[in-house]
C-alpha cells in the first residue's frame, strides 16, 4: 500500500470498499518528501519570497500537481492552509508534464516529488527552496525544511509500506513484520533503496501503524 490508497483515498472517494479497520500497517518499504521547486529564472530565492507574492496577489501565484488529489496537489493545499495564502492550482497528466511545466515557467511553483524533481534541481532548471520532510534530505543538504524555512506543521511524506487484512492472525502478522523488517534493514537492500532516492523503511510495526493513522487524519483535513 502507499499514501494514496492507505491515506488519502478513505477522504478523497465518497464511496470506498474498503476501510482504514480493514488493514495492519506492518512496516514501511521507503518514504520520501516533497520538494518545493520554482523556476530557475523565478524571482523567488526563498519560501518567505514566495508567500509574500501569494499574499500580495491572491489566487494569481499558480502551482503544478500530478492531478487532483495527488500527494503534489494536496501538499499545495496544505501549504495554503498553514500561511494562509491562496494560488490557482493547475494540475496536469501526470509528475512529467508537472513538473515540465515549472522548467519552463508555466506556473510559478510546485511539490513535487523528490525523485522526480531531482535531476532538474541538480541540473539548474529547478531551483529548490525547501523540502517537506522532517529533516533535511542528504541529496539535498543545503535545502532547507519546510520548518526551517518558517512554515510549521507541513511535514509531508509519501511512502510504501506492506499491509495485511486485519483478520490475520496475530501470529502471522508479528512473523511477517519481524521478518520484513529484518530484510529492509540489511545494509544491501538499505543501499537499494537509496539509490532509486527514497529513504529506507523497516521501522517498528507500531511506528509505522502511527505514520499511516497521522497521514489518515492530515489529508483528511485538507481534503474537507
Amino acid at each position: 500500500g502507499h499514501t494514496g490508497s492507505n491515506a488519502i483515498a478513505y477522504s478523497a472517494y465518497k464511496k470506498l470498499n474498503y476501510k482504514p479497520d480493514d488493514f495492519t500497517a506492518l512496516t514501511d518499504l521507503s518514504w520520501f518528501p516533497n520538494v518545493l521547486t520554482v523556476p530557475t529564472s523565478s524571482p523567488y530565492k526563498s519560501v518567505a519570497d514566495l508567500i509574500a507574492d501569494m499574499k500580495a496577489r491572491p489566487g494569481k501565484v499558480s502551482y503544478a500537481s500530478a492531478g487532483v488529489g495527488q500527494t503534489t496537489h494536496l501538499t499545495g493545499e496544505l501549504f495554503k492552509m498553514r500561511v494562509g495564502a491562496d494560488a490557482l492550482h493547475v494540475p496536469y497528466k501526470g509528475s512529467t508534464p508537472a513538473t515540465m511545466a515549472v522548467v519552463a515557467g508555466e506556473v510559478n511553483f510546485m511539490f513535487d516529488n523528490l525523485v522526480q524533481a531531482l535531476p532538474q534541481v541538480k541540473g539548474g532548471k529547478e531551483r529548490a527552496l525547501a523540502v517537506t520532510g522532517p529533516r533535511r534530505d542528504p541529496s539535498l543538504p543545503q535545502v532547507p525544511t519546510m520548518a526551517e524555512a518558517g512554515v510549521k506543521d507541513a511535514v509531508v511524506v509519501g511512502w510504501l509500506g506492506f499491509f495485511v487484512p486485519s483478520k490475520a492472525p496475530a501470529d502471522v502478522r508479528k512473523k511477517l513484520a519481524d521478518s520484513l523488517i529484518t530484510v529492509l534493514n540489511d545494509p544491501e537492500v538499505r543501499k537499494q533503496i537509496s539509490g532509486l532516492g527514497s529513504t529506507p523503511g523497516g521501522q517498528p510495526q507500531a511506528d509505522f501503524a502511527k505514520m499511516v493513522a497521522k497521514a489518515v487524519v492530515v489529508w483528511r483535513e485538507v481534503i474537507e
